[in-house]
């Protein structure tokens, strides 16, 4: 059974930094695309950051030369390493991917989301 869970959030001044992490299991993170995505209330889950399973990156205009993604194969682990947040980053965010399931189809995964709250 795949499963995702997300850690790290909290609460930050803004031009603070937080990481967080993504733990999969059931399936490597090694071999699927990867994403990084957040829902502020009211608003539409967007994309943050992607890493395909090739390595290749895309982040949001609103997050790039501040967010980082990475994965570490060993531990299983996508990270996300945001820096000098802002109020306007204040939502909870949540790790994805898409597997291929024989007789399913591609499925989406989806953590249980962290809370991020940037304060002014």
């Amino acid at each position: 059974q795949v499963r995702l869970v997300e850690s790290g959030g909290g609460l930050v001044q803004a031009g603070g930094s937080l990481r967080l992490s993504c733990a999969a299991f059931g399936t490597a993170v090694s071999v699927n695309a990867m994403g990084w995505y957040r829902q502020a209330p009211g608003k539409q889950r967007d994309l943050v950051a992607g890493i395909s399973s090739l390595g290749s990156i895309n982040y949001a205009d609103s997050v790039k030369g501040r967010f980082t993604i990475s994965r570490d194969n060993a531990k299983n682990t996508v990270y996300l390493q945001m820096n000098s947040l802002k109020p306007e980053d204040t939502a909870v965010y949540f790790c994805s991917t898409k597997i291929f399931l024989p007789g399913s189809g591609i499925v989406d995964f989806w953590g249980q989301g962290t809370q991020v709250t940037v304060s002014s």
